[in-house]
């Protein structure tokens, strides 16, 4: 269940802003589902094992996550996050509802670029969130920022609330990337926008069959020597590998209603971004 995470005049009581009928549907879905598989990296488990099994993966990380974000790029992150906000082009004034936010790397660029606004960090992990309000930006922009603990598929916000969307390499870790999809559409203004940047294809198999030498090679070692944790990081990039291609996911984004769906490829299609309008 969504919560608010931490004080102050603009922190969000989640719990609050579900509504019955919100909650009825999240209910009935869940049972409709329980018997339905997804994937966990390269095993098969029933859909309701994942989210817990996704929080497991990431209070494990958590302390160590911005670290082996840069360790496991080489840095090159923050240029895919800037070239998100380049796309993005945030305005003053925009409300921001960033998905997966973690330790608030989108929201903090958001926020230096539209110079005045809003966002709002919505993590499914509680300990990504506590990491981020430590860093020094949180504490700068406190009164501009939100931290909530909440589902993606569930969002514990009211329809027609947000002028923009982001999620940044967690809408993998999501067990049904649609529902996802389809709530962001729901809480976006109309004229809103949705932005995703996430691991995806390399449309060249030689260069393709390289990253996955070093992914999975290199990555988890890695995971294993920064993090103690070289499990989480087996999973994640297993992860990228079960995550669909760059078309088929826009084939996603247009069926959650979103129109003006493009994408473009960064680093040859390492990560990729999406984005689709809500009119």
């Amino acid at each position: 269940m969504s919560r608010s995470l931490g004080s102050g005049a603009h922190c969000i009581g989640a719990l609050a802003l579900y509504k019955k009928g919100q909650a009825k549907e999240t209910t009935s879905a869940m049972t409709e589902n329980s018997g339905k598989t997804t994937h966990f990296g390269f095993s098969e488990i029933q859909e309701s094992e994942k989210a817990g099994k996704v929080q497991g993966v990431f209070n494990s990380v958590a302390n160590k996550y911005d670290v082996m974000n840069d360790a496991m790029s080489m840095g090159i992150h923050r240029i895919w996050k800037d070239a998100m906000m380049d796309w993005l082009a945030p305005r003053p004034g925009q409300k921001l509802l960033d998905v997966a936010g973690g330790t608030g790397d989108i929201s903090f660029r958001f926020l230096k670029r539209a110079g005045r606004g809003h966002a709002t960090v919505l993590d499914l992990t509680e300990p990504m969130l506590t990491e981020g309000r430590k860093r020094a930006e949180a504490a700068s922009m406190a009164d501009s920022l939100d931290w909530v603990v909440g589902d993606a598929m569930a969002l514990p916000f009211e329809d027609n609330t947000f002028d923009v969307y982001t999620i940044s390499f967690g809408i993998r870790n999501v067990t049904v990337p649609q529902q996802a999809l389809n709530e962001a559409y729901r809480v976006l203004r109309p004229g809103g926008r949705l932005m995703v940047l996430e691991f995806n294809q390399i449309p060249n198999e030689m260069m393709q069959k390289v990253y996955d030498l070093y992914s999975f090679n290199i990555i988890p070692r890695m995971g294993q020597l920064i993090a103690g944790d070289k499990d989480s990081y087996q999973y994640l990039v297993e992860s990228i590998r079960q995550f669909p291609d760059q078309e088929t996911f826009l084939g996603m984004v247009k069926k959650a209603g979103f129109e003006n769906a493009k994408y473009r490829n960064l680093s040859m299609g390492i990560a990729c971004l999406h984005s689709g309008w809500k009119i």
